[in-house]
């Protein structure tokens, strides 16, 4: 290099960045867009006051009136074991799921797992006369929750 000339090369003009400087770099940046996004939780619909929304985890769970107790004294009652099942010896666990709305009212029935011969179709019976429930409550509003059932049938 001749005296007067000046070395354009990026390493004479820009300093070198340590790795350390860039992990916090990084770790800065990525904080500020977690507060910038949070800054709209308040803007943004939580869908607590929409209609439609069902709620799997609420914090205060629905409820059969009378309890848990109450439940499966009212499922024992009520179940009548179908003809077609006691004939072919079928035993086991039908599972239902259903959503409580908000006046607790049972809707939208759906079996998971049935083991056949009707008890499926007595399980979804059983379920839709059901008594009205306490609903579900997110954040002190009454919300619409699904709920999961297993019923027992038991030849003995």
């Amino acid at each position: 290099m001749t005296r007067g000339t000046i070395n354009r090369t990026p390493t004479r003009y820009y300093k070198k960045i340590s790795p350390m400087k860039k992990i916090l770099l990084t770790i800065l940046l990525a904080l500020t867009g977690a507060a910038l996004s949070a800054q709209n939780v308040d803007a943004v619909e939580t869908g607590i006051d929409a209609d439609d929304d069902v709620f799997v985890v609420v914090e205060e769970e629905p409820e059969f009136p009378g309890g848990t107790d109450a439940l499966y004294r009212y499922l024992a009652t009520n179940i009548k074991y179908p003809k077609e099942a006691k004939e072919n010896k079928i035993q086991g666990k039908v599972f239902v799921s259903f959503v409580i709305e908000k006046d607790g009212s049972v809707s939208n029935i759906k079996v998971l797992r049935d083991i056949g011969g009707g008890c499926g179709e007595e399980a979804v019976r059983v379920v839709q006369q059901m008594p009205k429930w306490k609903p579900g409550r997110q954040r002190g509003k009454r919300v619409r929750t699904q709920y999961n059932l297993p019923l027992n049938f038991n030849l003995n």
